[in-house]
């Protein structure tokens, strides 16, 4: 994780941003495993467990598109056009 961010920080970061802050999401979450995995690394860096659901929470509906929403939005409005190079 210390290395993405240290990429990110040098290579996508403008100046006026915040240092990168690396995100690590484990199926379980063990303290003891995360703390000597991060230990000396001076980037700030969450852990945090999930877990999968197969229904989206109520409150969520509302403010996602729907599925055809997003493969409207994704879709192109008009066919791409053809190459007008030559075949070899």
């Amino acid at each position: 994780m210390n290395f993405y961010c240290n990429v990110v920080d040098d290579r996508l970061r403008h100046p006026t941003d915040q240092p990168t802050v690396g995100l690590i999401l484990c199926q379980d979450k063990n303290r003891l495993v995360a703390e000597y995995a991060l230990k000396g690394v001076n980037k700030a860096i969450g852990v945090s467990e999930y877990r999968l659901t197969r229904a989206l929470p109520k409150e969520l509906k509302s403010s996602l598109p729907s599925i055809e929403e997003i493969e409207a939005e994704l879709s192109p409005s008009r066919p791409p056009r053809r190459s007008r190079r030559k075949p070899r």
